[in-house]
């Protein structure tokens, strides 16, 4: 057993990043979404961390990683150099990647610009916006209809109805919250806080540039030989089911896991399930646990 532990990493630009370590042997090394919250909320992935030593990893600016001088640097595509940074501080070959939501949008780049730097990677939900990806309102009307019988649905149908009619206020996308989980139930709502603790919105502003090329993104996931495993919520509006698959379907040694009732959040979901697919996949693919 090892106690956990932070370690100070230092970027090219002289930003120390912050990563937050559980366990010993080489991590399982996690980019929180957001984008750009703080790696706190990822908790120990259901479980996961008894599989595996997970690194946290607090994007700059986020959690205990300061703020960089170019408000620039908060570029998805300038941080996959702190991926970098990080693999060459721990001092190792290539990288176990877990990315949840946004926070994939990083792996992917680094996956892009460095294939021979990842031993295996898992995308949680991922953001499909780097990859060009869309997901439109008709498939998220699918996937959210078939809550249609739970006691919030109204509510927060209407608040989908208003944010699809361009006519949204604040209210309304915090009205939707319910369909973004596999259960909405009063532990759910109180572990909210935690959930939504540590976004940075100005960070979160630049996250994604319009200048992103996701063809040229696409094209190198084409070449990617490195194992890689799409976890989706069956009920998750973010990236419903079928999206998901079309992101699987970009690199070839992709497979889809697709866990029931779950949201966008599937290791609250269902830990055990979650667990299972990533702590088996991590089994085939990624580096042995080390000790615990």
């Amino acid at each position: 057993m090892s106690a956990p532990h932070d370690v100070r990493v230092p970027a090219a630009d002289g930003t120390e990043l912050v990563a937050h370590v559980t366990g010993a042997g080489e991590p399982l090394v996690c980019v929180p979404g957001g984008p750009m919250q703080a790696s706190a909320y990822l908790g120990d992935l259901g479980g996961l961390a008894a599989r595996r030593p997970l690194l946290l990893l607090d994007l700059r600016g986020t959690g205990g990683s300061p703020a960089p001088a170019d408000p620039a640097a908060y570029r998805c595509d300038r941080q996959v150099d702190d991926l970098e940074a990080l693999r060459r501080h721990l001092r190792v070959d290539r990288l176990d990647l877990l990315a949840h939501s946004a926070g994939a949008a990083v792996a992917v780049l680094y996956a892009a610009r460095h294939p021979e730097r990842v031993r295996s990677l898992v995308l949680v939900t991922p953001s499909p916006r780097v990859v060009g990806i869309e997901v439109a309102d008709a498939d998220r009307r699918a996937v959210a209809e078939r809550r249609r019988g739970a006691p919030w649905f109204p509510a927060a149908w209407a608040g989908f109805e208003r944010i699809w009619s361009g006519a949204a206020t604040a209210e309304d996308v915090a009205a939707i919250t319910p369909f973004l989980h596999g259960r909405w139930d009063d532990e759910r709502r109180a572990l909210l806080p935690v959930l939504d603790a540590g976004r940075d919105g100005a960070a979160a502003a630049a996250y994604y540039p319009d200048d992103l090329d996701p063809q040229g993104t696409r094209t190198a996931l084409a070449a990617l030989h490195a194992p890689v495993l799409v976890v989706a919520g069956e009920l998750d509006v973010a990236l419903p089911p079928d999206r998901a698959a079309d992101y699987a379907a970009l690199v070839p040694q992709a497979s889809l896991a697709v866990q029931p009732g779950a949201g966008h959040y599937p290791w609250l979901d269902d830990p055990a399930a979650f667990v299972a697919a990533v702590g088996g996949f991590l089994d085939a693919h990624g580096s042995p646990a080390g000790p615990r």
